[in-house]
């Protein structure tokens, strides 16, 4: 056997080219290796068996999530209170978990359609992606990070986004590089007409515009970045000092219609001040402004969420604990605001005990909030990469997409960077601007196609001051959804498995 078709070899590319597919994502945005690491990965699975080809799809996992979600290791060593080895194992165990994914792909592509077709290229191997990629999103509460259709944002693909989404732009990548794949090996070089096509009709496509924008809506913006230190945050002794680190930074923005603190701003428990928020509710009422901002509430029945809150002119008449506008996160992070089988694992490591990590659930559609003549669709921190539920709490009346974030626990990683990126694609795909509030950054407003208008520096103090237009209209995708894709998946296995040989 050759040396270049040893397995072993094959199994370092797999490595190396699932690894490489990182550098398409922020902060490096060089999208065309959304297309070279798949790319990769088809060509080392031609001619190999069930068993060669799924543990070639595990090893491009590994070298995928190792890559691109390292900077998960930050929070477990930083904050999870264990030993170097133990924070090791844990990291490893997460990536091999989402390495079953691309391992699932590659199984069910060798083992359903062994012999190399163009129908297997062109329809079953971009079905099966797709199909495996929403198992990843959707599995233990999922991890839908890192679908490729994201890193094409800045890229003329980027035209496919308020049509089809995040998951057709990811379609249309795996079509492209099974057409690519498929020509290589059959020296069919015809079929690089299809990717050809494609990006050309994206060029065509790019210019039409699906929603309207509303200028003479415009709405002032202050966005606060406080940059608390995450390790200090929640010491009693630093309770207050936040506070009014917060409150001298909006004092000085009273002129805007919106002044947006970032999620879990006031290190308290809401009913713990309630003087302080009516206090706060006058100041923005008299200064004919909204303040908004992310607290921790407790129920009656003494269960726990992550609320955002908004005080002044609200339309409510004054702050009511009981009957506050709040929205409460419904997508919880495992393990960072919830334990899974908990009762087993909380004794087991401080990881498993960080703080705010027993948090309930919100509703998963709940009504927009009212803040100063706008209507503000909520998304907190990592809801924001889950298209389908922000789509389906949008309404005709929703102006602009909201979402406080606290990137803090990944420290200067590529982590908030990929998750600013993410909020980009909710804009394109529901045709409304983000307008985004941290701890530390990325704090940044976007227009309807997804472009950043105006951020400010990472790890800094500082606010960010903005015009946000609304828009009126409809995407496609705002309207349909995901469902008429799925459909098209459903129906491109039946008619490859038909075809195989």
């Amino acid at each position: 056997m050759p040396f270049s078709n040893h397995y072993l070899i094959r199994l370092l590319i797999a490595i190396l080219s699932g690894a490489s597919a990182t550098l398409a994502f922020a902060p490096y945005s060089l999208w065309p290796f959304a297309f070279i690491s798949p790319l990769c990965l088809f060509l080392l699975l031609h001619q190999q068996t069930t068993k060669r080809a799924t543990w070639l799809g595990f090893f491009w996992g590994l070298g995928y999530f190792g890559c691109g979600i390292s900077w998960v290791h930050i929070s477990i060593d930083n904050f999870g209170g264990m030993p170097m080895a133990a924070g090791l194992f844990l990291m490893i165990g997460l990536i091999s978990y989402l390495a079953l994914y691309p391992m699932l792909f590659t199984f069910l592509a060798t083992r359903l359609f062994s012999h190399s077709s163009l129908s297997k290229y062109l329809l079953a191997l971009p079905a099966l992606w797709l199909i495996t990629d929403w198992l990843r999103g959707w599995v233990f509460t999922g991890f839908p990070w890192l679908w490729l259709g994201y890193s094409q944002i800045d890229s003329p693909l980027s035209a496919w986004g308020p049509i089809f989404g995040v998951e057709g732009i990811t379609a249309i990548i795996i079509i492209s590089v099974g057409a690519i794949t498929y020509s290589l090996l059959e020296k069919k070089w015809w079929l690089l007409l299809i990717p050809a096509i494609l990006v050309v009709t994206s060029f065509a496509i790019k210019p039409f515009d699906w929603v309207t924008p509303q200028p003479e809506k415009v709405t002032k913006v202050a966005l606060i970045q406080g940059n608390i230190n995450q390790a200090l945050k929640w010491l009693p002794s630093e309770r207050w000092p936040t506070i009014m680190k917060y409150m001298d930074l909006t004092r000085q923005n009273w002129d805007a219609d919106l002044i947006i603190w970032p999620e879990a701003a006031i290190p308290a428990l809401e009913m713990e001040i309630p003087s302080f928020l009516r206090n706060l509710d006058s100041a923005a009422t008299m200064n004919n402004s909204t303040v908004i901002t992310g607290i921790v509430g407790e129920s009656p029945t003494g269960n726990f969420y992550n609320n955002i809150i908004s005080l002044g002119v609200n339309g409510t008449g004054g702050y009511n604990y009981l009957d506050q506008p709040r929205y409460s996160k419904h997508h919880l992070l495992p393990f960072g605001e919830f334990v899974p089988f908990e009762a087993l694992l909380r004794p087991l490591a401080p990881i498993f005990n960080l703080p705010m990590s027993s948090f309930s659930r919100g509703d998963y559609i709940q009504p927009n909030m009212e803040a100063s003549g706008t209507h503000l669709a909520p998304a907190l921190c990592y809801e924001i990469v889950y298209g389908e539920q922000v789509r389906e709490n949008i309404t005709p009346q929703t102006d602009y997409i909201l979402t406080l974030s606290n990137d803090a626990w990944f420290g200067t990683s590529i982590g908030p960077l990929q998750h600013m990126e993410m909020a980009q694609m909710r804009a394109l795909e529901i045709g409304k601007p983000v307008i985004r509030s941290t701890n530390n950054g990325v704090t940044a407003i976007t227009d309807h196609r997804g472009n950043i208008t105006k951020q400010i520096p990472q790890f800094t103090t500082a606010v960010l001051r903005g015009e946000v237009i609304p828009t009126t209209g409809t995407t496609p995708y705002r309207y349909w959804g995901t469902w008429p894709l799925y459909l098209l998946v459903m129906l491109s296995l039946v008619i490859a498995w038909r075809k195989r040989q």
